[in-house]
């Protein structure tokens, strides 16, 4: 196979993933990042079996298990109690299967600790600002700098605000205040869930552990709040303790937690859009992740598809025949899987986050008691574990050996 000069523009879960394949394969990688040092952006993450088949082949599961925390379910209940999403990793069919809660900087960490043992070239302090091409390949043009010389190939693993598509990025009403906070015994939480709270649709609170950052003294959960971006400058305004009022109305055991924010700028507000970016190939270039596809998190499933976006690049690299030929395979192989979870995610988002009465009243009376009946509860954790649509064997994956994982994780 042809050795590739190859550059990656982002330095996230698609372009690290990417990275690492591609210098296995013995291409010529350089990351360009627009941050001073590389860096997550964020609080916290599931990473499925989806995305854990990846990691798994990458040698990386163990560490990602060992930085996370086992998630066994999700769990979610409305206003009053009632559970309106119960949907256990045990219905899947996979023996042992859990999710992994993670903070992005102890994903970020795997990954990019994997990518320096091997060497690969980081460029930070430059935001790409765009590509040109001629007839030595393809350079990207930055905001501050010189463009680089030709490279054989650009990925664009830059995120959904990608500045190589200007089609308009869909920008959803619904964003999430994201806290990452220290947990302490006794606090009121399972500890192995992604738990959630409801007001109808239009107010939605969750607690997702985590695990332990390195160099971190002890365990962390994710905290959550949905807010409408229209409504973020009212909040912004707002006395902190009457938002945490609002907060403790919903879920009165979040106090604990609520009262560890100290300052509003421990919260970050998160910005999601759904965008699809069609095709997401042109000449010499590919776009990955949510560069290519974006969503609503509410199925957590962007660093998976990430993740596998990565792999399937590096497999259609490794079996094509022509430059087109890889790109061409690479997209084939995940095309459908990205089209079911855009419009799946499109389809339930409202459902959970909505100023309608008319979605919850679906979830609530209809969906909530469908999903614990065979064999709509397989579905659902089909789902919630990202291998709806059966992505894994077009790109020759596995579902990792949880039982052998988990065994070796009780060991160390």
């Amino acid at each position: 196979m042809k050795r590739l000069s190859i550059a990656i523009a982002g330095c996230g879960p698609a372009g690290l993933a990417a990275a690492i394949l591609l210098d296995a394969q013995g291409h010529e990688i350089t990351i360009f990042d627009q941050f001073d040092e590389p860096g997550p952006v964020g609080s916290g993450l599931m990473i499925q079996p989806s995305g854990m088949a990846v990691l798994d082949r990458l040698g990386l599961a163990a560490e990602t298990l060992a930085r996370g925390a086992r998630v066994d379910a999700l769990l979610g209940l409305e206003e009053h109690g009632k559970a309106v999403l119960d949907a256990p990793y045990s219905k899947l069919g996979v023996p042992g299967a859990f999710g992994i809660g993670i903070h992005r900087a102890s994903l970020f960490g795997v990954l990019l600790e994997a990518a320096q043992r091997r060497g690969i070239a980081i460029e930070t302090g430059h935001a790409v600002t765009g590509s040109t091409l001629d007839a030595a390949g393809r350079r990207l043009t930055f905001d501050t700098r010189e463009p680089t010389a030709a490279f054989d190939l650009v990925i664009d693993a830059t995120g959904w605000r990608t500045v190589f598509d200007s089609e308009p990025k869909g920008v959803l009403e619904f964003g999430a205040l994201w806290a990452s906070l220290p947990t302490l015994p006794g606090d009121p939480f399972a500890g192995n869930l992604l738990e959630q709270r409801y007001r109808r649709a239009a107010q939605m609170v969750g607690v997702l552990p985590i695990g332990t950052r390195k160099g971190e003294t002890g365990p962390e959960v994710a905290f959550f709040w949905s807010l409408k971006r229209a409504d973020y400058a009212a909040w912004a305004d707002t006395p902190l303790d009457q938002w945490k009022d609002q907060v403790r109305a919903l879920w009165p055991d979040t106090g604990v937690l609520l009262d560890r924010i100290e300052r509003r700028e421990q919260l970050t507000f998160a910005i999601y859009a759904h965008h699809t970016q069609n095709p997401p190939t042109r000449e010499r270039m590919i776009a990955i992740g949510d560069a290519w596809h974006s969503a609503s998190p509410q199925l957590g499933q962007g660093a998976n598809m990430a993740l596998l976006d990565a792999w399937g690049l590096a497999r259609g690299i490794e079996e094509g025949r022509t430059l087109d030929e890889k790109l061409r395979l690479a997209v084939s192989w995940r095309r459908d899987h990205v089209w079911l979870y855009q419009w799946v995610t499109r389809l339930f988002t409202p459902l959970y986050q909505s100023d309608t009465d008319w979605h919850p009243a679906i979830r609530d009376r209809l969906l909530a008691p469908l999903s614990q009946i065979w064999p709509t509860s397989r579905i659902q954790a089909q789902l919630m574990s990202g291998l709806f649509g059966f992505p894994l064997g077009p790109l020759g994956l596995t579902v990792p050996d949880y039982e052998a994982l988990s065994a070796s994780a009780s060991r160390s």
